[in-house]
Order: structure tokens, then C-alpha cells, then sequence
């Protein structure tokens, strides 16, 4: 699911996810930063996000990881881009990202 934040911000995405309850993490293999918040004490499931800068602001694509990949040498996991649980954490990273956006 991707959630669109056009215009200004009084933070940088990087410390808007921060403000979100999202921690950072680094894939050592792709490169990427994404960012990350856990349901629970495990590891999995967990909300993933990856930021694209745009030329008016920036866009939020949120997934949620329900596992990871079951075999050797993959990349795929099990993944929700829509559903209830991911449009209600959208609906809470929007709210959270709204009170950062300046004018």
C-alpha cells in the first residue's frame, strides 16, 4: 500500500518513520534502507517500509511481512500490501506524518 506525503515536512523521512514507531534496518545484499515495526515479540509478523523520494515530497510503500522466506537463496516472503491490518496501520502512519507537514 503506498501512502503519498506531498509538500513540505518539518523532518525528514528517515526521522518521520522514526516518529512513527519504525526502526531503521539496512539490507547488507540490496543496499536498502527500509524500516520496520514488530506486531509482537518475534520478529515476524512486522509492518515494512520502504520511502521513495519524489520531487514534492515522498511516498510511503508499506507492506506487512508475515514471514520470512522459507528456503535458501530467496528473496520472497509471505507479504499483505492491502487488507485491514495494513489500512489500519496506514491510516496510523498517516495520521502521524499529518502533524509533521508544514503550511
Amino acid at each position: 500500500m503506498k501512502i503519498y506525503c506531498i509538500g513540505q515536512y518539518q523532518f525528514i523521512p528517515r526521522q518521520i518513520m522514526r516518529k512513527c514507531a519504525y526502526g531503521e534496518i539496512f539490507d547488507h545484499k540490496t543496499r536498502q534502507i527500509s524500516y520496520v515495526r514488530r506486531m509482537g515479540n518475534g520478529f515476524y509478523p512486522r509492518f515494512h517500509v520502504y520511502i521513495d523520494t519524489t520531487d514534492n515530497g515522498f511516498v510511503v510503500n508499506l507492506h506487512l511481512d508475515q514471514k520470512k522466506a522459507s528456503y535458501t537463496g530467496s528473496h520472497a516472503h509471505n507479504a499483505e500490501y492491502d487488507g485491514p491490518r495494513v489500512e489500519q496501520e496506514a491510516k496510523r502512519i498517516e495520521m502521524t506524518i499529518a502533524q509533521y507537514k508544514i503550511g
